[in-house]
């Protein structure tokens, strides 16, 4: 981000000056480095939003605002990351005043747009954990998508200003005049423009985060999830022996939400801490450069405030393809390296899923549901040996299935496991 990083800078003459090329070294290491790091964050943040746009199962509020981030991440990458290469070779701007006026714009938007898509999945994260009745009908996925559409158009006419404020500029020097994008305003109008961006789009932000994720760390490590009241009501008014079976099917259930929430939260919050790290140097550096009178403008640290915001933009399709099994699994369908059988574990966690949801609305009703991102991993804890029974609420019939008859139908049309129907 050349012009984010140099500023702000001396609008001065430097007639007296002698201009000196980037060396061999720093053009050759600048360039791959930059060159590695656009291209797996471009191909990983397309990967992201093709995944939620093709998987059904993957359209969920909190992937909505993930595929926000992902597009943020991708400007940021396109018109900061790839233009950073011609200028780190030629030392020069090279797409002229019009370039300059649009890639600036564009470098702000993926900024302030990637800040905002944040802030909103920690808040959706919040209200789905520790408000989770009220997640029923706040965290939609229209909601999100309305939420998204109203980061995006503020935040573009946020950003207008940028196409007034920036402009290219001639650096005279001694031996050579460079051309730079540069801003049109003196310091003293640019540099509260600045601040007030810094504390609304980084520092606000942080502060928000950090107080949401305590809280929803108190709920999901020091406190149980929370449970209905009715569906306590209906166990104790059950016979013993269906009681003590809901209640062992329910507490693998709520164990395993529990663990799949801790999993979804973890990775998100692994998300806003690179953020903050990884913005840091350059926040940093422009900060104390707005109190200098010779701002510190040292190539190979620039560089490396440079490799920290891209990578910032490139690193989150990782962290998805780490800490989220389903991710990972969309991104093998996608690359075509999953197995030949790959469908089967679709069509099986259908029926666990209806299995849990069927049994969670009889005994632990609301705190699971499909607004959430959440991963239910398939285990022999939730299949085991011993039946569970699904009673009828028409009070027609009671279906009795087993992990057996569940392998069995899965390996084969024909199965000869028996399936009982009892007429109560």
């Amino acid at each position: 981000m050349d012009n984010s990083s140099s500023s702000p800078r001396d609008l001065d003459q430097n007639q007296n000056r002698t201009w000196t090329d980037h060396s061999v070294q720093y053009k050759v290491v600048s360039s791959l480095l930059l060159l590695l790091i656009c291209a797996l964050g471009i191909v990983g943040n397309v990967m992201v939003i093709l995944v939620v746009l093709i998987t059904r199962h993957m359209r969920t509020p909190t992937n909505c605002y993930l595929v926000s981030l992902a597009v943020a991440d991708l400007m940021v990458l396109t018109a900061a990351g790839l233009p950073a290469i011609p200028d780190s070779l030629f030392a020069s701007w090279v797409f002229g005043r019009c370039g300059c006026l649009l890639i600036t714009y564009l470098q702000y938007l993926g900024i302030n747009a990637s800040s905002c898509s944040i802030t909103a999945f920690t808040i959706e994260r919040y209200i789905a954990i520790c408000h989770p009745i009220k997640a029923q009908f706040l965290c939609t996925l229209s909601r999100a998508k309305r939420i998204i559409l109203l980061v995006w158009v503020c935040t573009s006419i946020y950003c207008v200003m940028w196409f007034y404020l920036s402009d290219i500029e001639l650096q005279v020097f001694a031996n050579v005049t460079v051309v730079t994008c540069g801003y049109r305003v003196p310091r003293k109008f640019y540099l509260p423009i600045y601040f007030f961006d810094f504390s609304v789009f980084f520092v606000l932000p942080l502060l928000l985060s950090a107080v949401l994720y305590g809280l929803i760390a108190r709920i999901l490590f020091l406190n149980p999830l929370p449970s209905d009241p009715k569906g306590r009501g209906k166990r104790e008014a059950a016979s013993a022996s269906n009681n003590q079976r809901s209640s062992c099917k329910n507490a693998r259930h709520s164990s395993s939400t529990a663990t799949s929430r801790r999993q979804v939260t973890k990775m998100l919050a692994v998300v806003v801490i690179l953020f903050a790290v990884l913005w840091m140097p350059y926040r940093t550096l422009v900060v104390v450069n707005s109190f200098l009178d010779q701002p510190y403008l040292d190539n190979w640290f620039l560089l490396f405030c440079k490799i920290c915001i891209y990578l910032n933009s490139a690193i989150n399709p990782v962290i998805y393809n780490a800490m989220s099994q389903k991710f990972r699994a969309a991104f093998r369908k996608i690359c075509r390296c999953g197995a030949k059988g790959s469908d089967k574990p679709a069509a099986y966690s259908v029926a666990l899923t209806y299995s849990a949801v069927k049994d969670t609305s009889l005994v632990e009703s609301t705190d699971h549901y499909t607004t959430e991102l959440e991963e239910l991993t398939v285990t022999d804890e939730l299949l085991a040996d011993q039946k569970v029974t699904f009673s009828d609420s028409c009070g027609c019939a009671k279906v009795n299935f087993s992990h057996d008859w569940l392998e069995a139908s899965e390996a084969t049309e024909n199965s000869s496991q028996e399936v009982v129907w009892r007429n109560t």
